[in-house]
């Protein structure tokens, strides 16, 4: 039998559950459909909220020849048989899971097809394009974003399941609790209803009453194997993130073998590890930014086998380093005081003055040019009159921001309070 999924799969964008900002009525996704064409489009987002979907319907409405190829399994040789196929027969949809998974040359074989109209391309894809995918690729497609599913979708998805599904509704179901279901499923509408499925399929009873100490037991007797395509994929990149975060090697490093063994992109383990460097550790620990960059540098040579090696120094490394989220809180403030005042005016002292009219007016009058100064400094206010004073940056409590802290408050106590 059919996973639960795949029997619900909708046929039409009438009975896709999610997305209505691209499949509702008049979004653009509906209009070109109803237009009868189509842009190649990169589908971005995460497992389980409608890219393959999406790909079927589109196939199946323009009533077009459809192929489907994987990026883990499909190289050239299959693009091109493809895209000579889609020639003969004068135009064809050529939908890419993963397409991310493409290396640089299978990516380039797809350019003159979809430059000359021969393929749509819809490419399905968990991570940015923007850095999976050549720009030259990109450039000739449709970036559309899916959002995960929130908790009325994924509601109505259980309901769905119960009145569509043949062998559902020869069941007397009472779900008394939704919780634990809604939780593990994370947004994703397939990993929603083959839990869902398990679950039904585990209690055998009449009525079968789900609560959420049921589905809990179930899940973590049942699902337990890594899935790189989707079902465990955020997980386990969770629970190595919060391992480093929480200053544990032993978790990060175990969670480490985990994604290796389930074969994970290790460009993708490496970029984690480039951001957390930055938003965890910070400024406590300046050099875990630079090891981490030059990991994810160094992946990118290497390739696997050799490649476990340099993630478990550096997923080691970050975890053993003192921890900060002061400079992630930093231009979170920052962020939220332009979301609230708008585009406040650059003070005129550190305006740009390179014309005669600009220094006439003001600009750069009165600046303080710094290395002029003992110190290399002299206070002045670098920030708009509005929010003159507001002090954005509080270094953490860790050796290397202490030190910081001390330089501040020696320029700055008086305005700031360091």
């Amino acid at each position: 039998m059919e996973p639960l999924a795949e029997r619900l799969r909708p046929a039409t964008l009438d009975e896709l559950v999610g997305q209505e900002h691209l499949t509702g009525e008049g979004s653009i996704l509906r209009k070109a459909l109803q237009q009868g064409k189509i842009p190649s489009m990169i589908l971005w987002g995460p497992p389980g909220v409608g890219k393959t979907t999406i790909a079927n319907i589109v196939a199946h409405t323009l009533e077009v020849p459809f192929y489907t190829l994987s990026a883990i399994s499909a190289g050239v040789k299959e693009v091109r048989e493809v895209i000579e196929i889609a020639r003969r027969q004068g135009h064809a949809v050529l939908f890419i899971d993963e397409i991310h998974r493409f290396n640089k040359s299978q990516q380039d074989a797809l350019l003159g097809a979809v430059e000359k109209g021969i393929i749509t391309l819809i490419g399905a894809t968990t991570e940015n394009p923007s850095f999976e995918v050549n720009a030259a690729l990109l450039s000739r497609c449709q970036v559309y974003v899916l959002k995960p599913l929130g908790e009325p979708e994924l509601r109505q998805l259980l309901q769905q399941a119960m009145q569509k599904d043949e062998w559902l509704r020869e069941k007397n179901i009472n779900i008394k609790d939704t919780t634990a279901l809604l939780n593990i499923s994370g947004g994703d509408a397939r990993k929603l209803l083959n839990l869902f499925e398990l679950v039904v399929d585990t209690l055998q009873e009449d009525p079968v009453v789900i609560t959420d100490e049921k589905v809990m037991e179930i899940a973590q007797q049942r699902i337990a194997i890594y899935d790189k395509a989707g079902e465990q994929h955020y997980d386990i990149i969770s629970a190595f993130i919060k391992s480093i975060r929480g200053s544990d090697p032993n978790g990060a490093v175990y969670w480490l073998a985990r994604m290796i063994a389930g074969g994970e992109d290790v460009k993708f383990i490496a970029r984690r590890m480039v951001i957390l460097a930055s938003e965890d550790i910070g400024n406590a620990n300046p050099n875990a930014l630079l090891l981490a960059t030059n990991c994810f540098q160094a992946v990118n040579l290497i390739g696997h086998p050799e490649a476990r090696i340099i993630l478990s120094q550096c997923a080691t490394y970050l975890a053993s380093s003192p921890k900060s989220n002061a400079s992630y809180m930093a231009i979170g403030a920052a962020q939220a005081i332009v979301s609230q005042t708008g585009d406040l005016p650059v003070p005129l002292h550190i305006r740009n003055a390179p014309t005669k009219l600009m220094k006439d007016q003001g600009y750069g009058k009165n600046y303080k040019y710094s290395h002029d100064f003992e110190n290399n400094f002299e206070a002045q206010e670098y920030l708009p009159d509005e929010i003159a004073g507001t002090k954005l940056y509080d270094p953490g409590k860790n050796a290397r921001e202490d030190e910081l802290r001390r330089y501040l408050k020696a320029m700055w106590k008086e305005k700031y309070g360091y």
